[in-house]
């Protein structure tokens, strides 16, 4: 983009728009030559160790009687719970998820004595299924208990999903960085205009950045499944408003 220096300082008021790709981010500069201030967007971004796994497990039934389903479902919940607190998982970490108790409904054909046949419904069977959720935080273990779910009769196994357990910290240390992002952005553009930058009048932030891998293995038997934890990238924007002398 061309910017025409004399029309910057001729004019009363002027917006520059400056687009600049950063992490995923579109951002939108300003400068005021009214006010003497130009404001930017100042961006940085790391990358962090994931710390915790989640895993989601859960246990079906279906039977023509609901209470045997139901039973049956909640003696194996019962007892994969107990399981992984034994593994070592705190109770605050594992979560019921979803419970569902519902009747099915079959379809069958009734005959007419003219020969047609009308499709007709009937209940069925009881289906009854559970579910918790449980949270890792030492990601060193996640191949033992994927393979103490899968070995449990947990019906379902999703994960594991690997997550940072606290992103605030890492959030704290992106600060300086981005506000040094934004500072080198606000020099050039006041360069261009032929001013000089001045103090930091103001700073605004964003919501915080924050993606991370997911990995999903269900169905693997014993003898270690492999895992990586990977990494999550965090990212901290702020908005500051510079002076311009």
């Amino acid at each position: 983009m061309n910017i025409n220096i004399g029309k910057i300082l001729t004019a009363p008021l002027l917006y520059i728009l400056v687009l600049v790709v950063g992490g995923g981010y579109w951002y939108t500069n300003y400068l005021s030559m009214q006010n003497n201030t130009v404001s930017v967007s100042g961006y940085a971004d790391t990358s962090v160790k994931n710390q915790v796994a989640s895993f989601s497990a859960g246990v079906s039934s279906i039977n023509d009687k609901k209470e045997v389903a139901v039973k049956e479902v909640n003696d194996k919940i019962d007892s994969l719970t107990n399981a992984v607190k034994l593994f070592g998982i705190p109770a605050e970490d594992i979560k019921t998820e979803s419970i569902s108790v519902y009747q099915q409904t079959d379809s069958y054909y009734d005959n007419n004595e003219d020969g047609t046949s009308v499709q007709r419904s009937k209940p069925g069977q009881w289906s009854v299924s559970n579910s918790i959720s449980i949270k890792l935080r030492d990601v060193e273990k996640t191949s033992k208990l994927v393979d103490l779910l899968t070995a449990s009769g947990a019906t379902n196994v999703y994960g594991p999903n690997f997550t940072v357990s606290d992103v605030s910290e890492t959030e704290n240390g992106l600060v300086g960085l981005a506000i040094e992002n934004a500072k080198a952005k606000a020099t050039e553009i006041a360069n261009k205009s032929g001013r000089k930058l001045g103090k930091i009048l103001s700073i605004s932030e964003s919501s915080t950045g924050y993606s991370y891998p997911m990995y999903e293995k269900s169905g693997m038997g014993g003898g270690g499944a492999p895992s990586e934890a990977g990494t999550s990238s965090v990212s901290k924007t702020l908005y500051v408003t510079f002076e311009l002398k």
